[in-house]
């Protein structure tokens, strides 16, 4: 009885702390300084009302159809006012780019010109019902399948875009060091989407104990490759728009670093995972296997779900390359030449750390999880205190 006080007063006592002054840190952090734009400008819904003109235009050597629209502002500051923006007119549109219907939701930016008068421009199309729409059926899905298992992934997903959204991302923008703010952003979500998706079990202390080994290591290949080739952060426009949008000094090579081991984690929480249940669900079918046995059955399961991974990461990090290697191929240039180019470079050494860390995870996380799935009765009283082998069992054996 004494035990469960001590331990209620522990968790109220973190708890209070924790509200004191771990909110205040991790969810509140002061606004970073930004280099703003001019008041009135910025990028807002609008809703085609009106199909001024259409016909055909050259632009270069590529005939297209434009139109001239009125639409009306459905937000901001000019909400309800309507303007005339044209399509097609000035920039070359993608080949098959649907025509705008009346009704059609719109994104137009809009600037004030030096006369005063407000200038409306198309930036996009509003895909955010039906991104709504195919979220919704993920959302099923997972739970269809998963049942309440899916319920506490999804929970555990909305946590970790809360993490990055309310956390990492501001308090990088901030100035503090992207390196210690990613490891720190990366335990939380560790910890806790890994606990609330899978229990308070011995299999999910072995994905966890698992996994924080492989991000250390992952991270230290990382930092050394990126001294090693003299990565500066700048292979990406977007870090380079970061730069000159932000009064405050961030570390790019921090900020590379920190994505890296951030994309890490999402992949190894997949590898991880599995294989100490693997090993888990081996020991549960054959309780005789000894430390050598488990682990050599395990790794067998552990191999191909890695090699597979692998595959996976390359031809994911292919993929989103892939414009950049048609315009090479095109140009018919020298691809040994091209790895030294920084964008190219960042892309490679992501890929490379990435496979190194999901090769280490199957070795590490199968060691783990054998020694606790044989020796936890070692533990003494402590084993009361760490669940269950796996969450379909309600007792300790």
């Amino acid at each position: 009885m004494k035990r469960y006080l001590f331990l209620a007063i522990g968790i109220l006592l973190a708890a209070l702390a924790f509200w004191n002054w771990g909110v205040p840190y991790f969810f509140q952090p002061p606004p970073p300084p930004i280099v703003g734009s001019p008041p009135g400008t910025g990028t807002v819904q609008a809703e085609v009302t009106l199909i001024l003109e259409e016909g055909e235009i050259v632009l270069g050597e590529t005939a297209q159809t434009y139109q001239r629209l009125r639409v009306k502002l459905l937000e901001g500051e000019f909400a309800g006012i309507p303007i005339e923006i044209d399509y097609g007119r000035r920039q070359i549109l993608p080949q098959g780019a649907p025509l705008l219907q009346l009704g059609d939701v719109i994104l137009v930016s809009l600037s004030i010109g030096p006369d005063g008068t407000l200038n409306a421009y198309f930036a996009d199309y509003v895909r955010t019902p039906i991104l709504g729409r195919l979220a919704l059926a993920f959302a099923l899905a997972i739970v269809i399948t998963g049942r309440w298992k899916g319920v506490r992934s999804l929970l555990a997903m909305a946590f970790s875009l809360t993490v990055i959204i309310s956390y990492i991302l501001p308090h990088i923008l901030n100035g503090e060091d992207p390196v210690r703010v990613s490891i720190i952003g990366s335990a939380i979500l560790l910890t806790v989407t890994l606990y609330l998706t899978y229990g308070w079990t011995l299999k999910t202390h072995a994905s966890a104990l698992g996994m924080i080994v492989v991000l250390v290591l992952t991270g230290g290949l990382a930092w050394l490759s990126i001294q090693a080739t003299r990565l500066q952060g700048t292979g990406s426009e977007e870090a380079l728009f970061l730069m000159q949008m932000t009064a405050t000094p961030i570390n790019l090579r921090g900020l590379m670093l920190g994505g890296m081991i951030i994309g890490a984690l999402g992949v190894l929480d997949d590898l991880v995972t599995t294989q100490s249940s693997a090993v888990f669900e081996l020991h549960a079918t054959d309780p005789s296997l000894g430390f050598q046995a488990l682990v050599r059955r395990a790794m067998r399961i552990g191999q191909d779900h890695a090699a597979a991974t692998v595959n996976t990461l390359v031809l994911a990090y292919a993929g989103a390359s892939l414009p950049a290697l048609l315009l090479f191929s095109l140009h018919r240039g020298n691809y040994l030449n091209l790895l030294n180019f920084e964008f190219v470079a960042e892309e490679v050494v992501r890929t490379l750390v990435g496979s190194l860390g999901l090769i280490a995870a199957v070795p590490i996380t199968t060691a783990i999880a054998a020694a606790l799935a044989l020796y936890h009765h070692r533990l003494g009283r402590w084993r009361t205190w760490l669940g269950p082998e796996t969450s379909d069992q309600h007792h300790v054996h």
